[in-house]
């Protein structure tokens, strides 16, 4: 007896009868249900770290935020997030075995407040430099008048705009007035 063709046989039957079958197709995972309580979509905070919270459903889902474990207990989720100076996007993802995953991000924009240094009598590069230490802009308009060209003096800064020591974002524009004779 020849094993080759039986088998053969056997393999072509095989195929064969599941042709033309219709399996149902796979029945869709019901998805894990988030929600972010805080801090809101396209909040702004001064601080370097936020605490994110929210629910989630099932209660014994992991949850992760920025790709961090986040805490989960009771269906309440909370995590500590380190945040970046200006815009931030904050995404969270939850899973529990049998459910499809689920995410969602939002935005928070980190400003920053610096004092504004005192920059009377400083050079315009000094001052540059000082204020770009600080995240601060110079802009500088000369002043002094008609005869402060003959004024045997370098260039320096003789008023500001905001104030020395005033608390300000990181970004603003220092205006200052220049002359040899202030």
């Amino acid at each position: 007896m020849r094993l080759g063709p039986l088998i053969a046989a056997g393999f072509a039957g095989a195929l064969l009868s599941g042709c033309g079958e219709d399996a149902p197709p796979p029945k869709p995972q019901k998805p894990v249900q988030i929600t972010v309580s805080a801090p809101v979509d396209t909040a702004v905070v001064q601080g370097g770290t936020m605490q994110v919270r929210g629910t989630v459903s099932p209660a014994g889902a992991r949850v992760r935020v920025q790709g961090h474990v986040a805490q989960v207990s009771g269906g309440q989720f909370s995590s500590s997030v380190k945040l970046t100076h200006g815009a931030n996007v904050i995404d969270v993802v939850a899973a529990a075995s049998g459910r499809a995953a689920a995410m969602t991000a939002f935005r928070v924009t980190r400003i920053e407040r610096v004092a504004v240094p005192d920059l009377a009598g400083l050079s315009v590069d000094d001052a540059e430099q000082a204020a770009g230490k600080l995240g601060l802009k110079l802009e500088s308009e000369r002043g002094g008048g008609f005869l402060d060209s003959l004024v045997p003096r370098s260039i320096g800064v003789c008023e500001q705009e905001p104030a020395p020591g005033k608390q300000v974002r990181r970004g603003t524009t220092v205006r200052v007035l220049v002359a040899r004779a202030c």
